[in-house]
């Protein structure tokens, strides 16, 4: 099979059939064979039926129901994990994204060798206020942490190679860093292409201005896993070791101030009245519970649990 489209979606009943009746044109024009897999993460309104009505109509369709709403994370690593064409393409259900960009992220993948191409929507047509000045200082900060040029990091359009959707594992929210997550499993072919952005037809957006600060919080997240995730020792063992040995040099320090004193027949003050004796003990305390944490940490991971248990109520 040449192209699975995953299509993530939440209460988009009035265009999920416009979308379907794009993408099989651009495909048969294109001679592509191909498969439209709908993921509805918990929909409340009539999207499921739309799904199960297109499939009556097209043996193209598939579809992933969630009981609850997951998230759109966990709607792509479902969505990935069921894919099976060469190509993967990813796309938003609000008709926001053009399936005529499908043939050219597709010739990319294959022809020019790339394992992941981004969208970058250059012209848009959100709010300037609320989405692209806030857009535009998140994927700043993304490019300089993650060191991938990518004008749009979070754009919903994209193309994988087969081989790196089965290969990463999309959890939390991190789908807003799903070119980073690539390059650390070693997919460092990565491109970007304009695509067209269109104004929403139906509905209203399902995020609001919070995924911006949750963006940097992840972010964050995925920057720490990526260097200590493996060995979180690394990391707390370090700082915790730092934090005792020197408070323990301080109380040393503050032991032979009152002994020097003494021994000169000076007046000395109790060690207790002298505030670095507590801050050395803090200090002390601090690194052992940092170095406590770590040793924690790694024994967390070498027995963590399976992640990404997702509760399916149908699928076709």
């Amino acid at each position: 099979m040449d192209i699975s489209v995953i299509i993530p979606l939440y209460n988009e009943e009035e265009s999920l059939e416009k979308l379907f009746d794009w993408i099989s044109e651009v495909m048969e024009n294109h001679n592509f064979t191909y498969e439209v897999v709908f993921v509805d993460d918990g929909s409340t309104d009539h999207s499921w039926r739309v799904i199960e009505s297109l499939k009556e109509k097209a043996q193209a369709v598939r579809g992933i129901r969630f009981r609850r709403n997951y998230g759109k994370s966990a709607a792509l690593y479902c969505g990935f994990k069921a894919a099976q064409g060469d190509v993967v393409i990813t796309m938003d259900a609000d008709l926001q994204d053009s399936p005529d960009e499908i043939p050219e992220l597709y010739r990319m993948i294959k022809e020019d060798g790339f394992d992941l191409v981004s969208g970058w929507k250059q012209k848009r047509f959100d709010n300037k206020l609320t989405k692209n000045l806030p857009s535009k200082l998140f994927n700043a900060t993304a490019r300089r942490v993650t060191g991938i040029k990518l004008h749009d990091m979070n754009c919903g359009l994209k193309a994988y190679r087969r081989e790196v959707v089965k290969n990463i594992e999309v959890f939390s929210e991190m789908h807003r860093y799903i070119p980073y997550l690539a390059k650390n499993a070693g997919f460092t072919k990565i491109g970007e292409k304009v695509v067209q952005h269109r104004k929403r037809e139906f509905g209203v957006s399902k995020f609001g201005v919070s995924r911006f600060v949750n963006g940097y919080l992840d972010l964050l997240t995925l920057w720490f896993l990526n260097k200590f995730g493996k060995q979180p020792m690394h990391f707390f063992g370090l700082i915790g070791s730092l934090m005792f040995v020197l408070g323990f040099i301080a109380i040393i320090v503050v032991g032979a101030m009152k002994l020097y004193a003494l021994s000169h027949g000076m007046r000395a003050i109790l060690v207790a009245d002298n505030p670095y004796f507590h801050l050395s003990i803090f200090a002390m305390l601090m690194g052992s519970i940092l170095f406590l944490a770590g040793f924690l940490a790694e024994l967390i991971i070498r027995n963590s649990q399976e992640r990404n248990n997702y509760l399916i109520d149908k699928e076709i």
